[in-house]
């Protein structure tokens, strides 16, 4: 498939679809002199389109802080680049916080996913979001997570894990370097990605897209169930039980 990558940076998530077979476009970004909102995408080229848009406004490191609005902004450049290249399917990903974006024509689903459901030490947390023009849906093969062995999660901020350690738990090799950023901005640019090995699976997902909704956790989490149930674990229950208050609240009268 071809796909389009916007909002980049050194493109994490993008490294982990093309090691899974995908042709890999990458859209402008700040971090090469880039401006989203200069770019227009062809009607029709691309499969899918992935990203992830700038996400300090949704980030609990705000301690209490008001939002910019460029979160929304983004998100809202995020829906634009979509209704323009028109693709079979968008996957965005972001921070947990990050409110639903759902667009006109697609089916919606919300995911969490960690990193050490992939088989990598840190319990980094991921939130994607994803609709499909066809309404197929988005299971994730998932392992069971050592907890006992995770180890702390990789940020932007984190100036103290020695360089080797920092890149390798985000999946990069140990070799890896950006020789022409300062530190703190490599640190940043490693910090912001998605881990690839994550990156690897949600690409598989998207390589068995199907329409079959069979033994799926009812809270969109992408998980497979049993027979006799409805969701696959008690965070799931919680998690529809909030959306239904939600979607109430914002019905006419609610």
């Amino acid at each position: 498939m071809l796909i389009l990558s916007i909002f980049p940076g050194i493109d994490l998530l993008g490294r982990g679809f093309e090691a899974e077979g995908f042709c890999v476009v990458r859209g402008p970004d700040t971090i090469w002199g880039g401006d989203i909102r200069n770019f227009h995408p062809p009607a029709g080229k691309f499969d899918g389109i992935i990203g992830g848009p700038p996400c300090p406004d949704f980030s609990r490191g705000r301690n209490g802080l008001p939002p910019t609005g460029e979160g929304v902004e983004m998100l809202g450049e995020y829906r634009r680049m979509v209704e323009e290249a028109q693709p079979d399917w968008w996957l965005l990903e972001n921070v947990e916080r990050t409110p639903n974006n759902p667009v006109d024509g697609y089916t919606f689903q919300r995911l969490d996913l960690y990193a050490h459901e992939f088989g990598m030490q840190q319990r980094r947390l991921r939130h994607i979001q994803f609709g499909d023009r066809h309404e197929r849906v988005l299971r994730i093969d998932r392992q069971k997570p050592k907890l006992c062995n995770a180890t702390p999660t990789i940020t932007a901020s984190d100036g103290k894990t020695p360089w080797v350690e920092f890149v390798t738990a985000q999946g990069l090799p140990a070799d890896f370097k950006l020789p022409t950023f300062t530190n703190g901005a490599a640190r940043r640019a490693v910090g912001n990605g998605v881990p690839i090995p994550m990156a690897q699976a949600l690409a598989r997902g998207i390589q068995n897209l199907s329409t079959d909704t069979t033994n799926l956790c009812a809270c969109g989490c992408g998980r497979t169930i049993s027979d006799n149930a409805t969701y696959a674990r008690g965070s799931c229950r919680t998690r529809a039980f909030r959306r239904r208050l939600t979607d109430e609240m914002l019905r006419p009268g609610g």
